[in-house]
């Protein structure tokens, strides 16, 4: 595979990690130096080697408008691309094959791989303080591991290379190893890591650096994932338990805390939240690729589905349809969870000073040939808080890779998968109820944020699921959560819905909903991704995923 041999060196380095030099780092570009310069023995501060691993980490998994433009949202039941054509539509329509395969990330995480695999082969070689020398290989084992997690999401059981560097006259046709192989080396890694990684109370200086939290974080996630139907087809109670008490280590921590204001968590440089980021520069980037075309800045690319939004508890708990709820159809935004106004704009939304207009003919869904939501709906998530502001300003936008509802989420779906809902004390119930507490959520007179008593394990799996979507909205969770789940195949082969709003004269609103989409999904190949051809042609060794032809 070309891909496992390919190399890459990358200058950007995450500010704080590089500490006083010896060398001038502007002497030589990096790219330009051989791996004798980069891995210096007469190097006392390893600047080149410090650079080196601060790149890798830049291989780390992105976010937000990623796919073409668009975010990975909009390749599910939650979301469309604004603009016709874009390439996440194909996750709707069913254009994905070998040579067409869409958030291909195969050569990226194996040129990380490589490019730990050659940093671990070579740091002894710097004379470093051994301390930080240790925490620096326990980085790198961290994202190797983290790099094969993103491999076995998307395609299952991948080659395992071990600690090999591949020269270009090395053979390099591997077969695929299984999925628990991968697996158990994922979890090996992350095992043999963790006491060499920065304790998880990071301090200011070493922000962004992996820590024992992050890799506790990505352990709860890789195990939540093996205990799913999808890779757990035989429905193991062993690999629920080992995800529930990975969760737990996270939560026993004690350092994490859910953060009381939703829309700041996303904009804060940290926050007790927070357990691992991507940074990102300060930018206007998701504001104006995302918001609503009628003000003088906004490209409206994300159309949120009326699924989603239906999605959303109202204000004391209940969902929509639910007796009790209070829901108003001729007035749907109203009485909503809190997190349904940090993450949707919809018509009359107060945004930039003026309400939002996307009832047919509005300023901001005009109709024509100009691009503008699809459903009706535009993306609030992420952006600052601009309802009173006259323009957008630069915020912080770092990629949340972890963040601690995900673990209290993942605690509370292995534990119901265990034990059941149990009663209102058990971790299913605590766990759901400080989430919804923080959404701003009533209490009610039973103290149970709207959540019903009395129920078995399939119904609160329902509510977990749903939680997940609406907590974790655009963060690319729900394309992994529906295919780990295997209910891809009912929410996806299902149009995806808008809302026509129309207003009479007298200012009334008028709400249909319409098909805003077809959507497909063949449950007998897509719940992975094809294996691209590329790779193929250059490993016969390496067998296709079931169901994909050229």
């Amino acid at each position: 595979m070309k891909s496992l041999i390919k190399y890459l060196f990358i200058l950007s380095v995450f500010s704080g990690l590089l500490q006083s030099c010896s060398k001038s780092l502007e002497s030589e570009p990096l790219e330009r130096l051989t791996d004798e310069e980069v891995f210096d023995p007469g190097d006392k501060n390893g600047d080149y080697a410090k650079q080196f691993l601060n790149g890798i980490y830049l291989l780390l998994p992105g976010g937000n408008n990623r796919v073409g433009g668009d975010f990975l949202d909009a390749g599910t039941d939650d979301a469309l691309p604004s603009r016709t054509g874009t390439s996440v539509d194909f996750f709707r329509n069913g254009g994905i094959s070998p040579s067409n395969v869409i958030d291909n990330t195969w050569s990226s995480n194996y040129t990380g791989i490589r490019r730990v695999n050659m940093f671990l082969s070579k740091i002894d070689i710097v004379p470093i303080d051994a301390t930080l020398k240790e925490e620096f290989k326990g980085e790198a084992r961290f994202l190797r591991a983290y790099f094969y997690f993103e491999l076995v999401k998307r395609y299952g059981g991948v080659p395992l290379v071990g600690d090999k560097i591949f020269s270009l006259n090395d053979n390099v046709s591997l077969p695929r190893n299984s999925l628990d192989d991968c697996f158990n080396y994922i979890l090996s890694e992350l095992d043999a890591s963790r006491p060499l990684l920065l304790d998880a109370n990071v301090s200011n200086l070493n922000w962004a650096r992996a820590s024992k939290g992050a890799n506790l974080a990505l352990k709860s996630r890789v195990l939540l994932y093996r205990a799913s139907p999808l890779f757990n087809p035989g429905n193991d109670s062993q690999k629920w338990l080992d995800a529930r008490d990975a969760a737990r280590e996270v939560i026993d921590l004690g350092i994490y805390n859910l953060v009381s204001d939703y829309v700041k968590l996303f904009l804060d440089n940290k926050n007790d939240e927070m357990i691992f980021i991507k940074e990102a520069a300060q930018s206007q980037n998701i504001e104006t690729s995302n918001g609503p075309i009628g003000y003088l800045v906004g490209n409206g690319y994300t159309s949120p589905s009326q699924g989603l939004v239906d999605a959303f508890l109202m204000n004391n708990g209940k969902g929509i349809s639910e007796d009790g709820s209070g829901y108003d159809p001729s007035n749907p935004y109203l009485n909503r969870d809190s997190r349904f106004y940090a993450t949707i704009l919809y018509n009359g939304k107060t945004w930039l000073n003026r309400p939002v207009e996307t009832f047919n003919g509005g300023l901001d869904r005009p109709g024509g040939a100009k691009v503008q939501t699809k459903t009706g709906y535009y993306l609030r998530k992420f952006m600052g808080k601009f309802e009173n502001s006259n323009s957008y300003s630069n915020q912080n936008h770092h990629i949340m890779l972890f963040r601690y509802a995900e673990i209290l989420l993942n605690y509370a779906e292995a534990e119901n998968e265990i034990n059941g809902p149990g009663d209102q004390t058990s971790p299913v119930y605590t766990s759901l109820i400080a989430i919804r507490k923080r959404a701003g959520v009533s209490a009610g007179s039973d103290g149970l944020y709207g959540l019903p008593t009395g129920i078995d394990k399939d119904s609160m799996r329902i509510i977990i699921q749903n939680e997940r979507r609406i907590e974790m909205a655009f963060e690319e969770q729900r394309f992994w959560d529906i295919r780990r789940w295997k209910i891809a195949e009912v929410v996806m082969n299902q149009p995806v819905k808008g809302v026509n709003i129309t207003v009479d004269n007298n200012g009334v609103s008028t709400y249909n909903y319409f098909d805003a989409s077809p959507s497909v999904f063949d449950a007998s190949k897509m719940y992975w991704f094809p294996i691209p051809f590329t790779e193929e042609r250059a490993n016969p060794n390496l067998t296709q995923n079931p169901g994909w032809s050229y």
